[in-house]
C-alpha cells in the first residue's frame, strides 16, 4: 500500500492513496494543476486516479475538485449533506462524477475497501476515511475540534495515521491577526486539533498497535512543523515510546509534496 500527503495544511490539502490497480486522493484543495504536477512528481499520472474521495466542503479540502471531474471525469465521492453545502462552490459537475456515500457505511472503489466515518468539526457532514488494502489500513483524521471516541473507534488499529496537529494555543491566542470569534471557532469543540490534544490521541492509537503516524493540517500562522513534531515526540517519549525508533513519527509540509510511504503485509 502506498501513501503520499500530497499537500496537508491551512492553505490546500490532497493525499494520495494507492493499492494494487487502484489510486485515490482524498480531497483535492489546491488547483488542479497543482495536483497534477504534484502527482507527476511521485511518478503518478492523473488519467490513472479512480476518483477523489471529499471530507467536507471547506475551500482547503475542494478547490481544485470540480476543475479535476470536468478535465478529467474524476468521480467525487461526498455524503448527501456535503454535496449540498459545496455544488455552488464547484461548478457544473457531470452527472456520473457526483457519487454519494454515508458515514458509517463502507464501500469498495476498485481494490480498496473505503470506510468514511464522521468527524466532529463545523461542516455540513464532515467524514474521515480508513482505507483498507489486504491486512493494511490508512486513516486520515483532519478538521477535528476533538479527538472523538468515534474517530478512536474507526482509526485505532491502522497501519498508518495522519492525524491534524493544527495549532499550539498559545500562538493562536497571541496571533493579532485572528478575530476573537476566528480564534474561538478553531478552539472550539468543532474547530481544529491542537498539537497538545494530537499528541494525547497519538499516545492511544499507539497503544491500540499504530506504527506510522504522519502529523498533518498544520496551521501557518499559529504552528510550525518543529513545534508541531517536538509536542508530540515528548509527550510520547515520556511514556517511555521512541519517536523514529519503536515508531515511525513525521510531518505533512503545507506546501511541499511529502514522501510516498510504502506500507508491507507480513510476509
Amino acid at each position: 500500500m502506498y501513501f503520499c500527503p500530497l499537500y496537508s495544511g491551512s492553505s490546500g490539502n490532497s493525499l494520495f492513496c494507492q493499492y494494487g490497480n487502484t489510486k485515490l486522493l482524498i480531497d483535492a484543495g489546491k488547483s488542479g494543476k497543482t495536483i497534477e504536477d504534484a502527482l507527476a512528481s511521485i511518478g503518478t499520472d492523473i488519467n490513472t486516479i479512480s476518483g477523489v474521495l471529499i471530507t467536507h466542503e471547506h475551500s482547503d479540502h475542494i478547490s481544485g475538485a470540480g476543475v479535476l471531474a470536468r478535465k478529467y471525469h474524476l468521480p467525487l465521492y461526498a455524503t448527501r449533506e456535503t454535496w449540498w453545502a459545496m455544488k455552488d462552490k464547484l461548478g457544473k459537475i457531470p452527472q456520473d462524477c457526483m457519487r454519494e456515500i454515508t458515514a458509517g457505511k463502507d464501500f469498495w472503489l476498485g481494490d480498496i475497501g473505503v470506510v468514511p466515518f464522521s468527524i466532529p468539526h463545523d461542516a455540513a457532514d464532515p467524514v474521515g476515511f480508513r482505507l483498507y488494502g489486504g491486512e493494511l489500513s490508512v486513516s486520515t483524521a483532519t478538521d477535528l475540534g476533538y479527538f472523538s471516541e468515534e474517530v478512536y473507534a474507526n482509526v485505532a488499529g491502522s497501519t498508518l495515521v495522519l492525524l491534524e496537529s493544527n495549532h499550539d494555543p498559545d500562538m493562536l491566542r497571541a496571533n493579532p491577526h485572528y478575530s476573537a470569534a476566528l480564534k474561538a471557532r478553531i478552539l472550539g469543540d468543532h474547530g481544529h486539533l491542537s498539537n497538545e490534544a494530537c499528541s494525547e490521541a497519538l499516545l492511544r492509537l499507539i497503544n491500540a498497535g499504530t506504527g506510522n503516524v504522519i502529523l498533518g493540517h498544520l496551521s501557518g500562522e499559529n504552528n510550525t512543523p518543529l513545534l508541531a513534531r517536538r509536542t508530540s515526540a515528548d509527550a510520547l517519549t515520556r511514556e517511555g515510546i521512541r519517536p523514529d525508533q519503536d515508531i515511525s513519527l513525521q510531518v505533512a509540509l503545507r506546501d511541499e509534496v511529502g514522501g510516498v510511504y510504502i506500507l508491507k503485509e507480513r510476509a
